[in-house]
């Protein structure tokens, strides 16, 4: 389970008072956006709901919305969610749009952090001192708030676009290539919202006899 240990630490360390969570999600799906968040819990700060607090992975999507509910609703809580688009995803490729997505999302903050813990491994050339923490949203409160965050808000990204784009049936799979996925862009071909540098999708644009 979490805790506020690597928090801790950096404060300890003098690395600064202002510690910021950080995560994504949307970094494996052939289509949307790519989400970070993060997250800046004020020290000796112990809500009761931090006992359910947990990476969002292991956590049900009901369990999910009622973290992002106290998240989000807490004035002492400060957070910011950014994301980058498919055109940039495109164009820069997932892993550089994924840091530009952390970017955002820090550089949004109304609380500048002093350092930031990132789940993963070190972000190169980060705008602000940092800490890569591999599983880092199952060890640090911060970054697995910060991975509800980016989650809830993707998915709900995602179940508006399945009313757009309803062949895809994007509310069921949020864009992973699962099977049902992998046949409806076979039988279509892709959409805007589809990551055309995507293995899988560039063979179903290359299917496609309307390109």
């Amino acid at each position: 389970m979490p805790s506020f240990e690597e928090e801790q630490l950096a404060r300890s360390s003098n690395c600064g008072s202002i510690i910021a969570g950080i995560d994504e999600a949307g970094r494996g799906p052939l289509a949307g956006p790519v989400l970070a968040a993060a997250v800046i819990f004020p020290p000796d700060y112990h809500p009761s709901w931090l006992a359910i607090l947990d990476d969002s992975k292991k956590l049900s999507a009901k369990k999910r919305d009622l973290l992002y509910g106290y998240i989000t609703s807490d004035p002492q809580l400060t957070y910011c969610i950014a994301q980058a688009s498919v055109q940039e995803i495109d164009e820069i490729n997932i892993l550089q749009a994924t840091y530009r997505a952390m970017e955002r999302a820090v550089t949004g903050l109304a609380t500048p952090p002093d350092y930031c813990l990132i789940d993963g491994r070190p972000v190169p050339n980060f705008i602000k001192p940092s800490k890569g923490i591999v599983k880092g949203d199952s060890k640090s409160y911060s970054i697995a708030a910060a991975s509800i965050l980016a989650k809830v808000e993707r998915d709900r990204l995602l179940l508006i676009e399945a009313q757009n784009y309803p062949q895809y049936e994007f509310a069921r799979h949020k864009g992973y290539g699962t099977k049902v996925h992998l046949e409806a862009l076979q039988k279509h071909g892709p959409c805007p919202l589809h990551r055309l540098s995507f293995s899988p999708v560039q063979r179903a644009l290359e299917r496609d006899p309307s390109n």
